[in-house]
């Protein structure tokens, strides 16, 4: 259930709040007080998915301004409950732990070489790197169809990070959710799937972000002569 769209997304909370709200309290409202002596299937998952869409609308209202990782990460907890209180069968889950990671994929793609590109938005941030006088320099070296190919490069290993991440998800969902929604066996499972996202999803998917990053940390410094510190603000 944890969403690969806030696995990217940059942190504004503590990494402790993020896994509390995301991760820890729904894991143990779905495995431990889902059962019918207790909250019950229904009531579960209530309780359950209420914690990640505070999380949620809160980290948007902190941002002020438009999130989209945020937004995503909202939207996917809604669908999750809409499956789970309609009780469609549990491929549904399957289906939309895959969408929106292969949705954020396709858009990276999309945006490759606009000014919105995922690597543009994370990386060459005007607030925390000098962007303009690394351009400059790009320029001077008549470096600029060089810097762009790894530019480019780069976007699409993130893509890749995104498209294993869809991949991972719909395997995950698909092997341990198996029962019926409304069911106290469906919550469990699906406390389970959350518990083992973190492990199973997010790491190898921020092992290949990570890559992205430092194949343009290094073309940076192949195309300016210098090394992104040397461009960040003091």
């Amino acid at each position: 259930m944890a969403n690969p769209a806030e696995q990217h997304s940059k942190p504004k909370h503590s990494f402790f709040s993020n896994l509390m709200f995301n991760i820890v309290i729904p894991t143990l409202i779905l495995t431990k007080a889902s059962g019918d002596d207790m909250l019950g299937p229904t009531l579960g998952v209530i309780c359950a998915l209420a914690f990640p869409l505070a999380f949620g609308a809160w980290d948007l209202r902190g941002a002020g301004k438009v999130n989209v990782f945020s937004i995503l990460g909202v939207v996917s907890v809604l669908l999750t409950g809409g499956i789970s209180l309609l009780k469609l069968p549990p491929e549904y889950i399957a289906i939309k732990e895959a969408l929106i990671p292969g949705l954020i994929g396709v858009g990276v793609l999309l945006t490759l070489n606009s000014k919105y590109s995922l690597i543009r938005l994370i990386i060459l941030n005007e607030e925390i790197l000098d962007v303009a006088r690394l351009k400059q320099l790009v320029v001077e070296r008549n470096q600029e169809d060089a810097f762009n190919s790894h530019l480019s490069v780069a976007n699409k290993i993130v893509a890749a990070s995104f498209f294993l991440s869809s991949a991972l998800n719909y395997g995950l969902a698909r092997y341990i959710v198996t029962s019926p929604a409304g069911t106290p066996e469906y919550n469990e499972q699906l406390g389970t799937m959350t518990a083992l996202s973190y492990p199973v999803i997010v790491l190898p998917s921020m092992i290949v972000l990570g890559i992205a990053i430092w194949y343009l940390f290094k073309q940076i410094k192949e195309v300016t002569g210098q090394g992104l510190e040397d461009f960040m603000y003091k």
